[in-house]
């Protein structure tokens, strides 16, 4: 989607302006500058630091080294100050992990805005008039829409993040299910199926026995098809499933009629529940506590976990005689004191649920074993559980 602000700014003395694109959550600048090979690195990151957005005028190759060079000035004084504390200072006290994560949200959201400040002007089919420019028109569709001839500035990263995004749309990723790997195609601003365990679980927790006399699951939450597509493939014969995003919606619908269950899966676009009642309903709400900034992170992220509460909230009146809720959900929040295991029992309690079991699968990323990861205390103790959640007699 398009951003409804103008970006302005003045060059050759004629007032210019083009439609800003914000799906990347990079933030229009107050200030623009031209900028080109002339630049060095040095002046483009302080001009970042200070807020000042940087339209790109010259090679276009030469503008991704620029990136490069102002990621490298942003990460190097970390590597300095680690280096420095390992030469025989005495070690800082370790941050508590709340503090840890929320250190790291913030170094991450300045970082973002600095290498958010180099800006490329699109014209109206999304080409670009740079010298060594790839053609994007194709990927900016798919990730934007039409450009239906408007002008537009889009940052640097957003514009790698939409070429990013439409190779994995063309190759898709495979996620394990059923024996046979289901091959995903994640559109952009949809967050891919990366970690598998949670597919996983679903593929291998017990299906109530409330199905053998009604077969159909609801879905809440559907980002890219896949535990739909899991459901499907185990045999349930109708799935309902929502999001309330439209992209996801899109996103699924593609999928799932990739993998020829397209007549098994309804779409519907809403907010958590679709109307009625199932036998199962399923939800792998975002597992992190805290603001989301930009698309993708709307699947991690969920302030005040309202997504999380709303599900347990509603999940009872939307379960049948005998039904269960699936509740797919890490407790990586616990391990960064962001949430307590009290509190999610207590919102399960008070939802008029009963826990009938849970299985829970351990996660094998590459940063659970990272440990200069500033979240590797937390994330090497990290578990992905299903809760199988009943209706309290």
């Amino acid at each position: 989607m398009t951003g409804l602000s103008e970006l302005h700014w003045t060059e050759k003395g004629e007032a210019r302006s083009a439609l800003w694109r914000m799906d990347s959550g990079a933030v229009m600048p107050k200030t623009v500058v031209l900028a080109d090979d002339t630049l060095t690195a040095d002046s483009a990151y302080r001009l970042a630091c200070a807020g000042t957005g940087l339209i790109w005028r010259s090679d276009f190759q030469n503008a991704r080294q620029l990136l490069q060079a102002m990621a490298r000035r942003i990460d190097q004084p970390k590597k300095t100050r680690a280096k420095k504390a390992s030469a025989g200072a005495a070690p800082a006290p370790a941050p508590s992990p709340g503090a840890a994560f929320h250190a790291h949200r913030l170094a991450q959201s300045q970082r973002n805005r600095v290498l958010n400040s180099i800006l490329i002007e699109l014209d109206g089919d999304y080409g670009m008039a740079l010298r060594r420019a790839p053609d994007v028109r194709q990927a900016c569709v798919q990730a934007f829409g039409p450009a239906q001839g408007q002008r537009s500035v889009v940052s640097l990263r957003s514009l790698q993040g939409a070429v990013g995004a439409f190779e994995w749309r063309k190759n898709g990723v495979e996620v394990p299910g059923m024996g046979e790997a289901l091959r995903i195609y994640p559109h952009y601003g949809v967050f891919s199926p990366v970690r598998g365990e949670y597919v996983d679980l679903v593929a291998q927790a017990p299906l109530p026995q409330a199905l053998m006399a009604q077969s159909l699951a609801f879905d809440v939450g559907v980002g890219t098809g896949v535990l739909s597509a899991v459901l499907a493939r185990r045999g349930v014969k109708q799935v309902v499933a929502t999001d309330l995003s439209e992209r996801a919606v899109a996103c699924a619908r593609d999928n799932l009629q990739r993998l020829g269950l397209q007549n098994q899966v309804t779409l519907v676009h809403t907010h958590l529940f679709p109307p009625g009642q199932a036998p199962l309903v399923v939800c792998n709400p975002p597992w992190l506590p805290a603001r989301p900034v930009g698309l993708l992170d709307q699947a991690v992220y969920d302030e005040g976990s309202q997504m999380l509460k709303g599900f347990l909230a509603g999940l009872r009146e939307h379960l049948c005689e005998g039904g269960e809720g699936w509740l797919i959900l890490s407790d990586l929040a616990e391990h960064l004191g962001l949430r307590s295991r009290e509190a999610l029992l207590g919102w399960i309690g008070d939802a008029g649920l009963v826990v009938i079991g849970r299985l829970d699968a351990k996660p094998v990323h590459a940063k659970a074993q990272d440990n200069t990861d500033p979240l590797y205390a937390a994330r090497s103790a990290e578990v992905t559980s299903l809760w199988r959640l009943g209706a309290a007699g």
